[in-house]
């Protein structure tokens, strides 16, 4: 309360300063948007007509496009935009894989898919997918070693899709990330948006870490469109 005015004036007055702090944020926020999708635009212009869909960077520049109206959306308002579909999970991996593939042989590491299974399908929204998959192949060639590997199993009526790294560099990317932050530690951002995904989608995240890999697997039940055995 302000002191020397009534209670229903001080109520008031603190809720017109916390509006007003509101409005500011949300000014701020959409005034980033707006610079946000400037470059994304002019990316987007740019690539030759000829370029395949799922190249990374045409496949990375779709999935920043619609994380930033989804963005919109929570800042300013409007129905929700996940569409569920039948997603293969062959064409999620090899989409992922494609984007991040170049991040680890470049640095002279390897990137490996192994499948079990085919045909496999889960019924959910493609972005939301693969956005969490996406996460956890950033963690893997952030956090962890050279060797990364991507694998799908059939497990029963439902789809595990782990990926692994090897050969841990988590204290040297710890150092180097303290020197970033000035100290400060990151807090695991994407590996909450993986779960949140996992369980929006019935399923569960499961990460294990040990002295030299590290598994973070995402647990998804198959649609009616599961596939053969």
């Amino acid at each position: 309360m302000v002191t020397g005015l009534p209670v229903a004036a001080s109520l008031a007055l603190a809720g017109g300063i916390t509006n007003f702090r509101e409005g500011r944020r949300r000014a701020a926020l959409n005034e980033a948007m707006h610079e946000l999708r400037r470059p994304l635009q002019v990316l987007s212009l740019s690539l030759p007509e000829d370029l395949p869909p799922a190249a990374p960077v045409e496949s990375s520049l779709h999935l920043a496009t619609v994380a930033l109206e989804r963005l919109d959306r929570e800042v300013n308002g409007g129905p929700p935009e996940e569409v569920a579909s039948e997603v293969a999970i062959t064409d999620l991996i090899d989409a992922a894989a494609c984007r991040w593939r170049n991040a680890v042989t470049l640095s002279g590491g390897t990137f490996r898919v192994q499948r079990n299974g085919n045909s496999l399908f889960v019924l959910g929204d493609r972005f939301s997918l693969s956005q969490a998959l996406d996460n956890l192949l950033s963690n893997a060639v952030e956090h962890g070693g050279r060797q990364v590997r991507v694998e799908s199993r059939r497990e029963g009526d439902w789809v595990r899709i782990s990926v692994f790294d090897f050969g841990s560099r988590l204290a040297t990317n710890a150092r180097r990330s303290e020197r970033r932050s000035g100290g400060r530690r990151r807090r695991g951002h994407g590996l909450r948006v993986v779960a949140r995904t996992a369980a929006s989608h019935g399923g569960s995240f499961n990460l294990r870490r040990g002295p030299d890999r590290t598994e973070a697997s995402l647990w998804l039940p198959l649609s009616g469109w599961g596939g053969e055995q």
